[in-house]
């Protein structure tokens, strides 16, 4: 399981990152994280929907309530070019994270 402190971190990238290969709701959004992360990242509602409102509110990305396969209606989220610039720019800096990372971790072995 990942920290809590971790996932918090990671959230809005993942979120851009999945909603820049298209527009999706909240399940599958969860759903796609959990089938990502081979189950590692176990989201729940609680913890997205914080996520999706403030992206939104941010002006990362936009929503709009449509009808799912069964009619029922749910809200579909899409990025904005706002938030593709906004993940460009968080790309740049997890790839960064993680190169520093790999360097000390290579480094000491461990």
């Amino acid at each position: 399981m990942t920290s809590k402190k971790l996932v918090a971190a990671s959230s809005e990238p993942l979120v851009l990152s999945i909603l820049s290969q298209g527009e999706s709701y909240g399940y599958a959004i969860i759903q796609r994280v959990r089938q990502i992360s081979e189950e590692t990242l176990q989201w729940t509602d609680g913890m997205l929907y914080p996520v999706l409102h403030r992206l939104e509110r941010n002006g990362l990305i936009v929503a709009q309530w449509g009808a799912g396969e069964s009619g029922r209606r749910r809200r579909y989220y899409r990025i904005t070019q706002d938030g593709s610039k906004a993940l460009v720019t968080e790309k740049r800096e997890w790839q960064k994270v993680n190169a520093t990372l790999n360097e000390l971790w290579g480094a000491s072995n461990a």
